[in-house]
């Protein structure tokens, strides 16, 4: 089982950052690809980005790329999301997420937290 809990979240203006935290206990952490995903209120939950085990290897969806970036310190058993440029459209609840070795969805998910651009 792995717990994942999700820091950073808040109130920015356009043009403004943040950094969020998702810092996860149970099993080695390292064996876990990574994920941030977002929902607005009314709409779907989206991919934003992944990170994999070793941290080598990132994706990126089309609406913030060159804006956002991933990262992941297994010592500290977290994974990071910078978001610089930040525009209203960002505005959603921000989910961190595990994927177990050899599976094809995210297993584990953080409780989210609330991310508010103002224009």
């Amino acid at each position: 089982q792995v717990t994942l809990v999700e820091s950073g979240g808040g109130l920015v203006q356009a043009g403004g950052s943040l950094r969020l935290s998702c810092a996860a206990s149970g099993r080695p952490f390292s064996r876990y690809r990574m994920g941030w995903f977002r929902q607005a209120p009314g709409k779907e939950r989206l991919f934003v980005a992944a990170i994999s085990g070793s941290g080598g290897s990132t994706d990126y969806s089309d609406s913030v790329k060159g804006r956002f970036t991933i990262s992941r310190d297994n010592a500290k058993n977290t994974v990071y999301l910078q978001m610089n440029a930040l525009i209203p459209e960002d505005t959603a609840v921000y989910f961190c997420a595990g994927l177990t070795p050899l599976h094809t969805e995210y297993d584990y998910w953080g409780q989210g937290t609330q991310v508010t651009v103002s224009s």
